[in-house]
């Protein structure tokens, strides 16, 4: 029973050093493939190639104007050689997400971007790439790419996100300066109820109940579609969010302030089924008119 117990024991402690070091083994990975990107953004070739095996192997994949995915080849040297060109451009890509694996000592990372040509969105897709831990430290060997110019993400539209998620979560835990701060002071809330028309403080007062307790109301985003005016100071969207009334449709406006983006107008809406309709209408007495 003692052999039993120390065993699990010298497994678990095991399993924790191991976690820790694949920890670390991502956090040097990350760094790698961040100093890359800088180096582009800085016009330093002598930054890339620290981080660049010798042989490097670079690869873009796109559809062309047939409609067939080809796949062009850069050289590492021609690479390096482009980062390091003076320009009166700044190259700027932005990473939205690691999805980092590791079988060491090799290592694929997955990275979803979007480049930037100064402030001007030039494309966007998928980087993967294929690391060595040589030497002590985590070297890029291959970088593969996906280039399209449709449903890019930029930073504005995850800005506009993470204020839309941090709003419903300040309702959920009652946090009303979070909430109401994310609002325009002459911003509008349109609730379900046809009378359900405040101006931001008509709201603050009206819900003040309701903020008071542990949590005022627990909207969870489902999805979530945003689009911009042209120089992205004003955004429309529109999202399906799972409340305690079934599901809800909620649209809005935001706009771009020095402050950051604010929710000029919210509008949130009962989804009701087509095929429910008329069992909506017999419960709120509204008869369906035939001939409509």
């Amino acid at each position: 029973m003692r052999t039993s117990r120390l065993l699990s024991l010298l497994l678990m402690i095991c399993s924790l050093q191991c976690l820790g070091q694949l920890s670390e083994a991502e956090t040097a990975i990350k760094a790698s493939i961040d100093q890359l990107i800088a180096a582009m953004r800085d016009v330093d070739s002598l930054s890339a190639q620290e981080v660049l095996v010798k042989g490097a192997v670079l690869s873009s994949i796109y559809v062309n104007k047939e409609g067939k995915a080809q796949k062009r080849t850069t050289s590492i040297k021609e690479f390096i050689t482009a980062i390091g060109t003076p320009r009166t451009v700044k190259w700027d890509e932005k990473i939205w997400s690691y999805d980092i694996n590791i079988d060491y000592p090799m290592a694929i990372a997955w990275t979803e971007y979007s480049f930037y040509i100064d402030e001007r969105l030039s494309h966007c897709g998928v980087n993967v790439f294929e690391l060595i831990h040589i030497d002590g430290n985590w070297a890029i060997t291959s970088i593969t790419d996906t280039r399209r110019i449709a449903g890019c993400k930029t930073k504005s539209r995850q800005e506009v996100n993470n204020l839309m998620d941090r709003w419903h979560h300040a309702a959920a835990v009652a946090d009303e300066d979070v909430f109401f701060g994310a609002m325009t002071p002459d911003g509008i809330y349109i609730g379900t109820d046809a009378s359900e028309r405040w101006r931001t403080n008509e709201m603050k007062e009206w819900s003040k109940e309701y903020f008071d307790r542990e949590s005022a109301w627990n909207f969870i985003p489902k999805e979530r579609n945003i689009t911009f005016n042209n120089d992205e100071t004003i955004g429309w969207f529109d999202e399906i969010l799972e409340t305690w009334m079934g599901d809800c449709r909620g649209s809005g406006v935001v706009i771009k302030t020095s402050a950051g983006w604010k929710i000029k107008q919210y509008h949130l809406a009962i989804a009701v089924p087509n095929d429910k309709v008329d069992g909506y209408l017999e419960l709120i007495g509204k008869p369906r008119d035939k001939k409509k």
